[in-house]
């Protein structure tokens, strides 16, 4: 498929500082063609490619999707299911019986559900960290999304959640959009063997590494008792930390465990709003970045969040730092954005310039935002409005991998009103067995 997006303003994410220009984006096949003001080289484009589909986008913004890099989509069964406790209480009272009832079909309808908010909310791409990740690499097939799915374990569940990562990784052949990573739960739960056997699996596999790591007080308090370490320096001591390690929260660490991050070159999903909700405190993000920290954002699940609305992630991200160093300063808009988009897309392990970018030759995934709307008006500056003020309903078009996945806001492929009695029936049966 072809499609050229014509008269549209495009945020290419490709310089230093904030760039845009009103020019045309060709795609070809699952690549960008074409990223140019010049008006020759776009009848060009369409002289070579004749049957391409022409999308007028005056008004509208053209940008790279959105990375979200710490999603744990199948949990969307349980939004709002078990909120305002402690971490722990949430965990062990309300979470893990829940979880203890969902059957596989049950965690592919709520990777679904997932799914269809990310994409609907431009979100071209995310990192997953959930069970029986095998089944859910057919639903991102098939609803055309990018994904990286982190098979997640316990020392109780490692065996078998092992063999699911092999199965997913023969499942995931010849789709280039899936990936497979390893995803033990956190330095706590899982035992310092354990650990080291499932970074073994990604090395002997060329997989991704990742773990939630120094979330919570209680995690450095247990994780400190046990090993004598923080847990970022625990992970370490393990030689678990690396440029192929995903390392979610990241809230209490301190100069040295900072100084261990940029040195082995982890990626740090931060994640704002779960944070915040669960209590958890605030990370250093702005002291992070500035030591050379990877950092990205994304959204974490739907039951310590409550939704997967990116744009509202990154304000918070955003607001959150500025409040917590007393510094207006910390984090601006365009450094924000990119953890987003460049980041997230390197967090993921792509080249730099082959995702999160608008150029020729990188991934087309891309999305299309309505910038006629109140709260994105007057346009000041456009990458502070994206920031301070965008919202996953100004996202009209999303494409990944050059396939328009969404269109004027709906959907490929999913029934809705189908799907939400299905997802409905779903929660009543889990919640019946929790209550025997």
């Amino acid at each position: 498929m072809e499609i050229l997006f014509t008269d549209a303003l495009l945020l290419p994410m490709t310089e230093g500082k904030p760039r845009t220009f009103t020019g045309a984006l060709g795609i070809s096949g699952n690549r960008i063609e074409l990223v140019s003001d010049s008006e020759t080289e776009r009848a060009a484009f369409l002289a070579a490619h004749p049957d391409a589909r022409v999308i007028d986008c005056r008004g509208k913004l053209v940008m790279p999707g959105l990375v979200d890099t710490h999603c744990h989509a199948g949990m969307t069964l349980q939004r709002s299911y078990a909120d305002d406790r402690a971490l722990m209480e949430w965990l062990n009272d309300c979470i893990w019986p829940f979880e203890a009832h969902q059957t596989p079909d049950d965690i592919a309808l709520g990777m679904t559900l997932g799914i269809v908010e990310l994409l609907l909310g431009g979100v071209t791409s995310f990192v997953d960290m959930y069970f029986h990740e095998s089944r859910c690499v057919e639903v991102v097939h098939r609803l055309g999304i990018r994904a990286l799915l982190g098979c997640s374990y316990f020392d109780r569940s490692i065996d078998d959640v092992l063999r699911d990562a092999e199965q997913a990784m023969s499942n995931s052949a010849g789709c280039d959009r899936v990936s497979v990573a390893i995803a033990p739960h956190s330095g706590y739960t899982c035992s310092p063997d354990n650990l080291v056997r499932g970074k073994e699996f990604c090395r002997c596999n060329d997989l991704m590494f990742m773990s939630h790591i120094a979330e919570t007080m209680d995690e450095s308090r247990i994780i400190g008792e046990l090993y004598g370490r923080t847990p970022v320096r625990h992970f370490e001591s393990l030689g678990l930390l690396d440029d192929r390690t995903i390392a979610a929260h990241c809230v209490y660490v301190d100069d040295e465990d900072i100084a261990v991050l940029a040195e082995r070159g982890v990626v740090v999903s931060h994640n704002p709003q779960s944070n915040m909700k669960l209590s958890s405190g605030v990370a250093p993000v702005w002291p992070m970045m500035q030591a050379g920290v990877h950092m990205t954002v994304g959204t974490d699940g739907t039951c310590s969040n409550n939704d997967l609305d990116m744009f509202e992630e990154l304000r918070t991200a955003v607001f959150l730092q500025k409040s917590a160093t007393g510094d207006p300063t910390s984090l601006p808009a365009y450094e924000a954005l990119k953890t987003v988009t460049v980041n997230g897309a390197r967090a993921m392990g792509y080249a730099d310039g082959e995702l999160g970018v608008l150029r020729k030759g990188a991934l087309a995934d891309v999305i299309v935002i309505d910038l006629q709307k109140p709260h994105l008006q007057p346009v000041h500056d456009l990458v502070s409005n994206l920031v301070y003020c965008g919202k996953a309903s100004d996202v009209e078009t999303v494409v990944v991998n050059g396939e328009p996945v969404v269109e004027n806001r709906r959907i490929r492929g999913v029934d809705l009103p189908e799907f939400y009695r299905n997802v409905s029936n779903a929660v009543s049966r889990i919640l019946t067995a929790c209550k025997r």
